[in-house]
């Protein structure tokens, strides 16, 4: 079955999401007008990963691991979840937070496959952790090279447009170099391992740096050198 683009819905999200960056609930209006059989191609993919294949025979959740904070706090300094732990306290954010803005106005139907319903919420609550992965902060230039890096993984049009006008209006009061910072961001997508598939349950445990090195994730030093010159105000403009 072929899911129809609603490119209309996605304009008027786009709109009130332009007027009101804050307003996260209209990047998933945006993300589902656009998602056409996004996700199901890659759920497909997915089952077919041994990783895959053994996060869906789990019965425990990643959003269960992601809110046990008293177990991110316990593992040693410098790993993965206890630097994701310090991302969420520093910004404020809970990693129920994405489930939230998803959930609100949501009148699709669940999958009729529970395995692609189950990788694609996997999918959402991951975003944080490529924030921290990839190197990105919270800031409106983070989320946007983030949004680009998350084109180049997951082929989402919805994402791919949001990265696109982001870019025109950071532009407009940050300059131009913010298109060079989200073009990396895609480069640096496509030449990393297929985050969607990774068992992050087991890289949490493992010192940061390691973790990138495995998965073959570059630093994203166009976006260093343009927060660095630059005082970029925060706004939350991206979801997965």
């Amino acid at each position: 079955m072929t899911n129809r683009l609603q490119p209309l819905v996605a304009l008027r999200a786009l709109k009130r999401l332009i007027n009101d960056p804050e307003d996260t609930r209209q990047v998933f209006q945006v993300l589902r007008a656009l998602a056409g059989n996004a996700i199901e191609r890659s759920a497909e993919r997915f089952k077919l990963t041994r990783a895959g294949k053994r996060i869906l025979s789990r019965e425990k959740t990643l959003m269960q691991t992601l809110t046990d904070r008293e177990s991110l706090r316990a593992l040693p300094a410098g790993t993965f979840g206890r630097e994701y732990l310090n991302y969420l306290e520093t910004e404020n954010l809970s990693a129920e937070g994405l489930q939230e803005a998803s959930d609100v106005d949501n009148n699709d139907e669940p999958f009729t496959d529970p395995d692609t319903q189950r990788y694609a919420l996997r999918v959402r609550d991951q975003h944080d952790l490529w924030h921290v992965a990839v190197g990105y902060s919270r800031d409106v230039a983070g989320e946007a090279c983030l949004l680009g890096f998350t084109y180049a993984q997951t082929g989402h049009k919805g994402i791919g447009l949001i990265a696109l006008v982001g870019a025109f209006k950071i532009s407009q009061t940050h300059g131009k170099g913010i298109f060079g910072a989200i073009w990396q961001g895609y480069r640096l997508g496509r030449k990393a391992r297929w985050l969607p598939a990774q068992e992050w349950e087991t890289l949490l445990q493992l010192p940061l740096e390691q973790v990138r090195e495995l998965l073959n994730i570059g630093s994203p030093d166009r976006y260093y050198a343009l927060t660095q010159d630059i005082d970029i105000p925060f706004a939350n403009l991206s979801a997965q």
